[in-house]
């Protein structure tokens, strides 16, 4: 039984699969030192360094932030359709991005669904009719406090 056919049926990605599966397909990810530090049943945590997301003011960049919040978001969708048995073609249709605190290093987002409840009629939506959008939250953290909020929604297109 090959790894990839066990993970389609269930088994979730190990964050260095994760990593470098994300690197692979979203390179701006790696150039931003973006790396999955988890990988868990409803959430997916990465962390990003302060070097490579630099602003003017010698804080996170807050082009930066927003996209370590949504590769955290998509990441979490791209493993639980996967772990679903369903192939996905993920974009992200429209997002919130609230700076709460300036980001001044090494800094983490936690993605999660925004209604776990959602899950379910997301992937029959998707099995039945190959399109299906749902919301997806991420938290930034700095130094153990909220720095950022995200929320976002994404369209999956596909099927299993």
């Amino acid at each position: 039984m090959n790894g990839q056919w066990a993970r389609d049926q269930g088994e979730s990605m190990q964050p260095p699969e994760l990593t470098k599966y994300v690197h692979e397909h979203i390179p701006l990810s790696k150039a931003m030192g973006v790396s999955v530090v988890a990988v868990e049943d409803h959430a997916v945590l990465v962390q990003a360094p302060l070097e490579p997301n630099l602003n003017h003011q010698r804080t996170v960049f807050g082009g930066s932030a927003s996209a370590v919040a949504i590769l955290a978001s998509w990441a979490l969708l791209h493993v639980r359709l996967r772990s679903a048995g369903f192939t996905d073609d993920l974009v992200i249709q429209r997002n919130i991005m609230e700076y709460q605190h300036p980001i001044l290093g090494h800094f983490t987002a936690r993605s999660m669904l925004e209604r776990p409840e959602d899950w379910k009629p997301f992937t029959a939506m998707l099995a039945r009719r190959g399109k299906a959008r749902i919301t997806v939250v991420a938290v930034l953290e700095y130094m153990g406090r909220v720095a950022g909020r995200f929320s976002g929604d994404f369209v999956a297109r596909g099927g299993p």
